[in-house]
């Protein structure tokens, strides 16, 4: 069985399925921030995605982080060392890609054990 949450026409917000869930990309609601501003408010709608599905970001398999520039890579890991559990870090890549919205700086995606 598949749970969705948050279905719209296009994509769900997030999926379950044998034990592990599945993120859509997270990006900012004030897309105004910088780097910091917006890593914060990102991982805030992961750990809420994560309380939801009753699993949380000690449960982490992997995350993918989409950078706007390459150069925020320090910023971003200042709040991600910040928010990561020590001992239960994830495999995760990072990677500059083009954003779907000009003003976004980080999107992630997550995958995670319930």
């Amino acid at each position: 069985m598949i749970q969705r949450f948050d279905v719209g026409p296009r994509m769900s917000e997030m999926a379950i399925h044998n034990g592990v869930v599945y993120l859509a990309g997270q990006i900012a609601d004030d897309a105004g921030q910088d780097i910091r501003g917006q890593t914060r408010q990102v991982l805030a709608a992961v750990d809420a995605l994560l309380a939801q599905a009753g699993t949380d970001k000690s449960k982490l398999l992997r995350v993918e982080i989409f950078l706007k520039d390459i150069t925020d890579f320090e910023g971003m890991n200042q709040v991600w060392d910040e928010w990561v559990v020590p001992g239960h870090t994830p495999p995760r890549a990072t990677v500059q890609a083009r954003l779907a919205n000009e003003e976004w700086r980080i999107e992630v995606l997550v995958t995670a054990a319930v």
